[in-house]
């Protein structure tokens, strides 16, 4: 069986996309598939004026095969099938993993020529699948647990870590609070070098150092302080994963959703912080004065985590919804992830 795994990552690496990427990457090496990356092709000024948010891709030559799998960051990315010419001739099935499936309009109408898609929530299923008449399945987000997990214990000497987005009224409160010589905490934010171009993979396993050697990481659901006009969802995101995948205790505000509940399901997986900031800012120094108390907790959210969130679960899933056969280095890997997870509980 001839698989193609088309995803944007190699054409347009993103720090914020790096964990999705690494779906593909798995994707590819499980099956041994030829991989393909779409560059954006530019556009004439009277198309941006015509169509300002329709994408071109320059076009991409394969000799096609069994399955097409397009691995998509928003449902946008389902159009880098047009990239291929003829793409419903030259593959026999075409299928798509769509993680920021809430953003309704985002989906194009290449949506129409899968066989398939999945989304990331339960609530994201019915608009795809009445709009297009496609099939459309739900599957959360992972993570690629057995390549960064900790394999040795690390002094944590990092007290509180927050990359990504963090809300500004908090990001203001806790830099005054720990930055100056009198606090004894050290809180790291903002730690990645670059947010785009080929260095964010490489960035990658310094990130993973950091969160290994972080007492409390921070994660907040995209609801509080929004700050511009993107799409909203309460999603588990990669933060939360990644972030319990190193042992860190995750702080911060967890999404209310059927998402969370079912992900984040062990108990004292997220501790809630106050809406006010100060008080938020001592509800850390609370935590950080337990930390040898809760070195259970840490080995639970890793443990979880590896259980249930890798990749490689998803991989399996991939399989059995799309009628794939589940390759045997894979189970091979699968049965590595139990045996190393052994180890946490």
């Amino acid at each position: 069986m001839k698989v193609t795994v088309l995803y944007a990552g190699l054409a347009s690496p993103h720090a914020g996309w790096v964990a999705i990427d690494e779906l593909a990457e798995l994707l590819a090496h499980y099956f041994d598939a030829e991989v393909l990356s779409p560059k954006l092709a530019p556009k004439a000024w009277p198309q941006r004026l015509i169509r300002p948010h329709q994408v071109s891709y320059q076009p991409l030559h394969t000799g096609g095969g069994d399955v097409l799998i397009v691995v998509a960051r928003g449902p946008g990315d389902l159009g880098m099938v047009n990239a291929i010419a003829n793409c419903r001739q030259k593959f026999a099935k075409i299928y798509g993993f769509v993680t920021d499936s809430y953003f309704q309009p985002g989906f194009v109408r290449e949506t129409a020529l899968f066989d398939a898609i999945t989304v990331t929530a339960h609530e994201d299923m019915a608009f795809p699948k009445e709009r297009f008449g496609i099939p459309v399945h739900q599957l959360y987000q992972g993570a690629d647990c057995l390549t960064w997990v900790p394999r040795e214990p690390h002094a944590r000497e990092i007290d509180v870590m927050g990359f990504g987005r963090t809300p500004p009224s908090y990001q203001a409160c806790f830099s005054r609070r720990f930055h100056p010589a009198s606090s004894p905490c050290l809180y790291l934010h903002s730690p990645l070098g670059n947010l785009a171009g080929p260095s964010v993979h490489l960035e990658r396993g310094m990130l993973f150092k950091l969160l290994q050697r972080t007492r409390i990481s921070l994660a907040f659901h995209l609801y509080v302080e929004p700050q511009g006009d993107r799409p909203r969802a309460m999603m588990v995101t990669s933060r939360w994963l990644e972030s319990l995948l190193s042992g860190c205790i995750v702080a911060g505000r967890r999404p209310v959703s059927r998402m969370a509940d079912e992900m984040l399901f062990w108990p004292e997986a997220t501790r809630e912080l106050s809406e006010d900031p100060d008080t938020a800012a001592e509800e850390l120094l609370a935590l950080l004065s337990q930390n040898d108390a809760l070195e259970a907790q840490r080995r639970a959210n890793i443990f979880n985590t590896m259980s249930r969130h890798d990749w490689r679960y998803r991989i399996e899933a991939l399989c059995g919804l799309f009628e794939l056969p589940v390759p045997e280095k894979l189970k091979n890997d699968v049965a590595q992830l139990h045996a190393l997870g052994e180890a946490f509980k």
